[in-house]
């Protein structure tokens, strides 16, 4: 019996493979629970649809990632910090006040998707974000003495 699964089913596949099972298991398991559904020729084509248009989206998000890391990709941040006589400075620059500065020059970014450690000093460094997957940029952050 062949079934396209409407669920991750532990031991037999992910949501929308389709599977060769046993009629038993196919049709007193799967298709009793809501776990599958009978592959019959529309139902494939409906998943082949389905299939097509997902990887569609996917191209098109790679894409646009990537236009986004070329525009981001010379930017430098300038951020200034109070300094004490030691040379210490009184806070840090946090990966929310990189992505508030960003979408400040008109670039949306969620502060999860930036990675620098805490920046507690005087000095140039340079932050990982990660805009998809397959597209990781670096930004370069300046941080002088107010």
């Amino acid at each position: 019996m062949k079934v396209i699964l409407t669920a991750d089913v532990r031991g037999c596949g992910k949501k929308g493979e389709l599977k060769e099972v046993a009629n038993g298991y196919g049709q007193n398991y799967l298709l009793k629970n809501g776990l599958a559904k009978l592959a019959d020729s529309s139902a494939i084509s409906h998943q082949k649809q389905i299939e097509s248009a997902g990887a569609f989206h996917k191209a098109e998000a790679l894409k646009e990632a990537k236009e986004l890391g070329q525009k981001l990709d010379k930017i430098e941040l300038n951020f200034n910090l109070k300094v004490g006589e030691s040379g210490k400075t009184f806070g840090a620059v946090s990966n929310k006040e990189i992505a508030e500065k960003l979408e400040s020059l008109g670039y949306k970014i969620d502060k999860k998707k930036i990675e620098i450690e805490q920046i507690k000093t005087i000095g140039r460094y340079i932050a990982s974000v990660k805009l998809h997957p397959e597209v990781t940029i670096k930004i370069i952050i300046n941080v002088e003495a107010e």
